[in-house]
This record gives C-alpha cells, sequence and structure tokens, in this order.
C-alpha cells in the first residue's frame, strides 16, 4: 500500500528501517501545481502516494490553478492546510506568507515570486530570518532544493505537475516532498516523477543550536 510504498522508498535509498507510523504524522510540502492552465493533472504515480492518512499537514507554496486542486489539498490536512498566494493564482485570495509551528521547529511559507533576484539563497535566508523561522518554504522557480544558509533551512519543493516556469523553462522534472519532524531532527523525502515511476531520495537535517 501506499503508507509502506512511502518508506520502503526511503529506507532503500536511506538505510533506514521502520514503519511510517514510526515517524508520526508527515507534512507535505507540495505546489506550483498551474493546473489547467500550463499541465493537466499531477502526475498518476504521485497520486498514489498521495493516498495515505498518515499526512498530517499541507504547506503549499501556491499556484493551485483550479479550485479543484485547493479542495484536494484540503481534503488531505483540513484545517491544518497552508496555502499561500502565487504570482499566478489570480482568483484566489490566499495570505502572501503563513508561519507554524511544526514540532521544535518553526515553518514559514511563501510561493517566492516577492524573492528579489528571484531564488537568491541571500534574500531567501533575510526573509526566514524576518519571519522568525528556522525553515522556509518557497516554490516560484519549479526547482526542488534543500539549502542549509545563515541558520535556516530554505527548501523549495519544486512543481508537482513539472509546469515550466515563468522563464519559459519546460525541461521541469515533477516533484513534491514529505517532511517528518522527531524531536530536533528532519527527514526530508523528495519524491521525483521520471517517466512515469516515482524516484525517491532524503536528506536528514538538524536543528541549530
Amino acid at each position: 500500500d501506499s503508507d509502506r510504498y512511502l518508506l520502503e522508498l526511503g529506507s532503500c535509498r536511506g538505510g533506514m528501517s521502520g514503519s511510517i507510523t514510526e515517524f508520526g504524522s508527515l507534512v507535505l510540502l507540495i505546489g506550483d501545481f498551474h493546473v489547467p492552465t500550463r499541465k493537466g493533472d499531477i502526475p498518476a504515480c504521485f497520486k498514489e502516494l498521495l493516498n495515505t492518512d498518515k499526512i498530517g499537514m499541507v504547506i503549499c507554496t501556491g499556484n493551485v490553478g483550479a479550485r479543484a486542486i485547493e479542495e484536494q489539498l484540503r481534503g488531505i490536512a483540513g484545517e491544518d492546510c497552508k496555502i499561500v498566494q502565487g504570482d499566478a493564482d489570480f482568483d484566489f485570495s490566499f495570505p502572501e506568507t503563513s508561519v507554524t509551528q511544526v514540532g521544535e521547529f518553526r515553518v514559514g511559507v511563501i510561493h517566492g515570486h516577492q524573492i528579489v533576484p528571484w531564488g537568491d539563497q541571500e534574500a531567501l535566508s533575510k526573509c526566514a530570518g524576518k519571519l522568525g523561522v528556522d525553515i522556509l518554504v518557497s516554490g516560484h522557480s519549479h526547482k526542488h532544493s534543500i539549502v542549509d544558509l545563515g541558520g535556516k533551512f530554505l527548501i523549495n519543493p519544486g512543481s508537482v505537475t513539472g509546469a515550466c516556469n515563468s522563464l519559459g523553462e519546460f525541461d521541469v522534472v515533477p516533484s513534491f516532498m514529505l517532511m517528518a519532524i522527531q524531536g530536533s531532527s528532519v527527514t526530508l523525502y523528495t519524491y521525483e516523477e521520471v517517466n512515469g515511476e516515482t524516484k525517491v531520495s532524503m536528506n536528514e537535517l538538524k536543528k541549530h543550536t
């Protein structure tokens, strides 16, 4: 089933053992859908993975595109669904930023188009400082990344549909992330769709003291 598959994927890459329930509730990091303007839907292999009751919170970087996508996200986590306004979310009125507490970490989210130049790590780190967060989740570039800078973790889950970005780059690999927090440790699973199949990598982060 999808729950077992999620951690089996993580296990084979990261040498981890145990079941998904040992990690408690998972946080879904997702965004830049651009449905239906740039892409029709998320990859089928992702849909299977996201069909789980182990996701307790959704943090979305915006550009959902369609009401149906918003409803799907809220259906996963209810009130614990944090969606921010993307530069293409013309028919929505999401907040510009959102900050929430997950375990020992304060986690903030912005879409990312507010950062100039786009994707600038120093500017993102300063934004994290202004929001008073340990982890800043952002999108806009449509390229997933995990950066440790200035005592902050800067995380970009990429585009879950593989939509082209604002620079007109079409070679975008669909991706999203799952985040599990235990005490002062974060385990991040990055899922990519490659030729119709899911590929996963794992990163472990420790809170700065």
